[in-house]
């Protein structure tokens, strides 16, 4: 048996990684396991190489939308090279290495509670005071008839590989479905997404996913939106995937891009009475599971965001040492980083209203109020939409389509988080010429 520890963690994704340096650093004996990679998905698979792939193709198109300049090329080995050099080249030596440095144990190998205070990896138990799950999430693959039978690619095989698909059918319309559209359709690849929901990206404002299809299909991507693939077979090298409608499309890879499950299997939740709600770990405000057990991340179902692991982890790790903290989720930014940027955070107008809320809603095309639009690129786009609580007199909520909107989506984050009265926000002055200008037009036109 392994000496004990203050506090083991399984999972070493962004939050198991923020909450346990954060320990390491307050002092607290720590042993961390990780069946796969130090980072996880985001730092292999998801976050970092998809926002990494995005970037290269964005300037070309930022080069053709601005005036006086000439258009580069895309020199795609480059491109390949440097998305390699940001994941590490699927290396985490260093990382483990880092943590040995530290003074922490690692383990690499799957996690397993075994009962209070025990965590069994491989074989080996290791005895804690605490344990923090973080095991994120894995990609859902829809039940397609087939599907076994042709390429299919999940987020892990589109954001490594090198090469570009010359036809590509992309199984969801959300986040992760959008960026790779737009990736892989710059990169030359003929894309087709197709979507269940009524819409792209259903979890925000109807007008968002009429804006962000626009964009697409302009680019030459084809969209099918209240549509399922229900049926693939393999034709060739290629693969036909009839909808439930009777189109039929042909795909040289069909990249499933579903959302995703929280990682539950195999924890051994059982042994400290942790049952999954929904297959997510249920947790307190303090990111509590059970007693000496804490959940963050993907698995906890609350929101499934590199950045919310993050907070989780700085949560579960300032409880365990003594420092009472609770989670508040309200104005967590949603950022789809396709071009131009989708940001949104707080509620939308369907939600607000739907939890009582006497709403005001105003939206604004920046092109027609601001300056920065046009010093930006010809033909500028962009569009902010608030939404406030009449009767508080307060932000709910906020979202934008337009470049940038990532970067300055956070002044109506912490507007909503700080509960800052609409007064106050109407007499804040923006630099100029800025997107963030359009806070001010958009909040004056609120009836209030």
């Amino acid at each position: 048996m392994a000496d004990g520890y203050d506090v083991v963690v399984i999972g070493m994704g962004p939050g198991g990684e923020v909450a346990a340096s954060r320990l390491i650093s307050a002092g607290k004996e720590v042993a961390v396991v990780e069946r796969e990679l130090i980072g996880g998905e985001c730092a292999y698979w998801a976050c970092i190489p998809s926002k990494t792939l995005l970037r290269p193709p964005e300037v070309k198109n930022e080069a053709q939308r601005a005036f006086g300049t000439g258009v580069p090329e895309l020199e795609m080995e480059a491109i390949f090279d440097y998305r390699d050099y940001m994941i590490r080249n699927l290396d985490d030596a260093a990382q483990v290495e880092g943590y040995e440095r530290q003074g922490a144990r690692v383990f690499k190998g799957e996690g397993r509670i075994a009962g209070p205070g025990r965590v069994e990896v491989d074989g080996e138990t290791v005895e804690a005071g605490h344990i923090i799950l973080a095991t994120g999430s894995a990609p859902n693959v829809p039940p397609i008839e087939g599907l076994d039978e042709v390429t299919v690619w999940t987020n892990r095989e589109v954001t490594t590989s090198r090469e570009v698909p010359g036809r590509a059918l992309i199984v969801g319309g959300g986040p992760n479905g959008i960026e790779a559209a737009q990736w892989l359709t710059r990169f030359g690849s003929e894309v087709t997404i197709v979507q269940s929901a009524d819409r792209l990206i259903d979890r925000e404002d109807q007008r968002v996913g009429e804006l962000v299809r626009g964009v697409l299909e302009e680019e030459g991507v084809r969209v099918f939106t209240g549509l399922k693939a229900i049926r693939a077979r393999r034709n060739g090298e290629a693969a036909t995937i009839e909808l439930d409608d009777g189109t039929q499309v042909e795909a040289d890879v069909v990249v499933v891009a579903a959302g995703r499950t929280p990682r539950t299997e195999g924890l051994g939740l059982e042994n400290v009475g942790i049952e999954p709600d929904g297959g997510a770990i249920p947790v307190d405000e303090r990111c509590r599971a059970a007693e000496g057990v804490w959940a963050i991340g993907d698995v906890t179902g609350v929101a499934l965001f590199t950045h919310v692991a993050k907070y989780q982890g700085r949560v579960a790790a300032d409880n365990i040492l003594g420092r009472e903290r609770r989670a508040d989720y309200r104005g967590i930014p949603r950022v789809v980083f396709s071009d131009p940027e989708i940001a949104a955070c707080g509620l939308t107008e369907e939600q607000a209203r739907a939890q009582g809320i006497d709403a005001a809603v105003a939206t604004v095309d920046l092109a027609k109020v601001l300056a920065r639009p046009y010093t930006y690129e010809k033909d500028p786009r962009g569009t902010l939409s608030l939404v406030a609580d009449r009767e508080r007199g307060v932000l709910v909520g906020a979202w934008a389509v337009a470049p940038l909107a990532g970067e300055w989506i956070h002044a109506s984050a912490l507007a909503i988080r700080a509960e800052v009265p609409i007064e106050k926000l109407l007499d804040s002055v923006a630099q100029f010429p800025t997107y963030s200008e359009a806070y001010l037009y958009c909040l004056e036109r609120l009836d209030l």
